[in-house]
């Protein structure tokens, strides 16, 4: 099971009750699209086990930490990346297709910018106070990879807030300030430190790791996993 590892002797390793919620630490950056593909299938697994609670934290980790403030030009990403469009294309078109079977519809033409991913991390960990976390994440992998949205712009930002429920001028506010920015970069800094490399990576009670988008079945054997040894725990 090479998508499945060990936390190892960093992890937290106490046993939770069953009255406790599953732990669930998902690294992430929202112009990831195989964290797009990751958070459906995952969610994909939960629906057979509707009676499990999980408390799921969504956590940052820049794909581009070097990236200027104001974003890149598209084609200048693929260029420095990618070599160029026939270089993305080779990369996108399986993405695509893994997309189209999640039921999810890339558009990856009508990007016209890469962004500097830090707001929209502080715009996830804000939502995180607010219970609205689950919802800004799915706000704004669709601007991004559905509409080719700038999710680097602070209006855009505001946008993705209120379609997923938060009030537009405190999620403003917010963005509008400095808040959180440190405790953020600290917190990708620490992702990297840890070992993380790229993302997606799903965290099950700080034991387990599964690193990729991941088929629906691969996350169900990890949950049933865990459940198995709550249930042991408790015996």
């Amino acid at each position: 099971m090479d998508w499945l590892a060990y936390a190892g002797d960093s992890a937290d390793t106490n046993v939770m009750t069953d009255s406790q919620p599953i732990r669930v630490e998902i690294y992430s950056d929202p112009i990831c699209p195989w964290c797009y593909i990751g958070k459906r299938r995952f969610h994909a697994a939960l629906e057979s086990r509707t009676a499990l609670e999980l408390e799921i934290t969504w956590m940052p980790f820049q794909l581009n930490p070097d990236m200027p403030e104001e974003g890149m030009d598209r084609q200048t990403y693929l260029e420095r990346k990618f070599g160029g469009a026939v270089g993305a294309k080779s990369v996108y078109d399986p993405i695509v297709d893994a997309g189209r079977s999640s039921g999810i519809d890339f558009d990856f033409e009508a990007i016209v910018s890469t962004p500097n991913t830090m707001h929209s991390h502080r715009l996830i960990h804000y939502s995180k106070q607010h219970g609205r976390q689950d919802q800004v994440t799915n706000s704004l992998f669709r601007a991004y990879f559905e509409r080719g949205d700038d999710i680097g712009e602070i209006e855009m930002l505001v946008e993705c807030a209120t379609e997923a429920g938060l009030e537009a001028s405190a999620a403003r506010d917010y963005l509008d300030s400095d808040e959180d920015f440190q405790q953020i970069t600290a917190q990708d800094m620490m992702a990297r430190q840890m070992g993380v490399q790229g993302v997606p990576l799903f965290v099950f009670e700080r034991k387990y790791a599964v690193s990729g988008a991941q088929s629906p079945e691969v996350f169900g054997q990890v949950l049933d996993r865990v459940v198995d040894e709550i249930g042991a725990a408790a015996d």
